[in-house]
């Protein structure tokens, strides 16, 4: 069992690596970005709460989060592992994650983050908004609001699991093969 935590901000490329990444490895990949919008979409209760955040720029509260991960988790008790796409975001979330994997009998084996500089991604996610029709990569303040809490929120992951001998970042500019690449050697080292 391989369970990857695949983090970066907002437009890094995390969507795009995870599925080479699940292919080659044969991971279920888990993309909080996917279950919320699917949620979103079909108007759960969980999806409209959900939206009510995204629509701010805000990240979805804990809860929330942990509750549409762990239904996603229980659709796939034969998976090889999991490729955690967009979650954890907070040390809290991480350490929910731990506790819900060992109750499985299973653990996070690796993090990698997909390293960006912020003008670079701020541009690639204005362009994808000219296509994704999601209102949160059409507006720069939105999208900035994002980055900002993505470093009080999610960088201090970075210490967390340097903390457990468990961080590998990779730089995420460049071609898509190359990043691939890239993230295959951090991953056929474990």
């Amino acid at each position: 069992m391989i369970n990857i935590v695949l983090f970066g901000k907002p437009g890094a490329g995390k969507g795009t690596q995870a599925e080479f990444l699940k292919t080659k490895y044969n991971l279920t990949h888990i993309s909080t970005g996917d279950i919320f919008r699917y949620n979103i979409k079909n108007e759960t209760p969980l999806g409209l709460e959900a939206k009510s955040y995204i629509n701010k720029g805000e990240l979805v509260p804990d809860a929330l989060t942990i509750k549409m991960l762990q239904d996603e988790i229980e659709k796939n008790p034969d998976t090889k592992g999991f490729l955690f796409d967009g979650f954890p975001r907070t040390t809290e979330q991480a350490d929910a994650l731990d506790e819900f994997l060992k109750t499985k009998g299973w653990g996070v084996t690796a993090t990698v983050a997909l390293e960006a500089d912020d003008e670079v991604l701020v541009a690639r996610l204005l362009e994808r908004g000219k296509t994704s029709g999601r209102a949160d990569d059409q507006d720069e303040a939105l999208i900035r609001n994002r980055y900002q809490e993505y470093n009080e929120k999610t960088a201090p992951l970075i210490e967390y699991y340097k903390a457990q001998g468990k961080f590998h970042a990779v730089n995420g500019i460049g071609e898509i093969a190359e990043i691939t690449n890239r993230l295959s050697a951090v991953i056929d080292t474990l």
